[in-house]
């Protein structure tokens, strides 16, 4: 990718070649050729510096019509070339390593792209399951509330009655206990009335008696 921005850049470059520059611009060996030659001078009867290779990079440093002067990066050595041996555009073998390094990247990204889906999916396969059981489980408890609901209902109408019959239970052994209470005390009223009249019925007879005796006695002394 910033060989790509870089041939964009050079790109823009481009129409620098056929005037003279104020500082180096970026240029390259053309690919059509593996060697050409590198001379002290704008001309073929100048004398061989170096061989470059296709597709190396250069600094162009004054550019011509028919021979260029340029600069290789990373040294001091300069020299001439034929000017339709330089390119500004970024050569095909740059080109295809930058696309095979792009691709690779790609490869490398879709690569994660696919784990990152497939633990989402794991992810939501686990979330769905928990789903389900959590489902199921409210289900459940809905299920027994329903019940306890019902049979606190029952119990609480149940408690109720219970209350309610423990409440007379209690009210009648009160009434209960209170009418015993009532006939004891009748019953030794009763008693105590009977033993009283006996008592004067029997007072009564002793007096009868007394008074009957006297009169005999008198009686009898009377006709002695």
């Amino acid at each position: 990718m910033k060989k790509l921005i870089l041939f964009l850049m050079v790109s823009g470059g481009a129409a620098l070649l056929g005037t003279s520059p104020c500082w180096a611009t970026r240029g390259y060996v053309t690919d059509s050729f593996e060697e050409f030659t590198l001379r002290a001078g704008p001309g073929n009867e100048y004398r061989i510096i170096a061989l470059l290779s296709s597709g190396q990079a250069v600094d162009i440093v004054e550019p011509q019509k028919d021979w260029t002067r340029i600069k290789i990066p990373g040294g001091e050595r300069e020299g001439w070339v034929v000017s339709r041996f330089l390119i500004t555009r970024l050569p095909w073998s740059l080109q295809s390593e930058s696309l095979r390094e792009e691709n690779a990247a790609l490869k490398t990204k879709l690569a994660q792209i696919e784990g990152t889906y497939g633990e989402v999916q794991r992810r939501r396969a686990e979330l769905a399951a928990e789903l389900q059981k959590t489902t199921k489980l409210l289900e459940e408890t809905t299920g027994s509330y329903a019940t306890l609901k019902q049979g606190a209902e029952g119990f609480l109408r149940l408690q109720r009655i219970h209350e309610s019959t423990e409440a007379a239970l209690n009210a009648a052994r009160e009434e209960i206990k209170n009418l015993r209470t009532e006939q004891e005390q009748l019953l030794s009223s009763q008693i105590n009335r009977w033993f009283a009249t006996g008592a004067l019925v029997l007072l009564c007879g002793l007096l009868l008696g007394v008074m009957v005796g006297r009169q005999q006695k008198t009686r009898k002394s009377f006709y002695s």
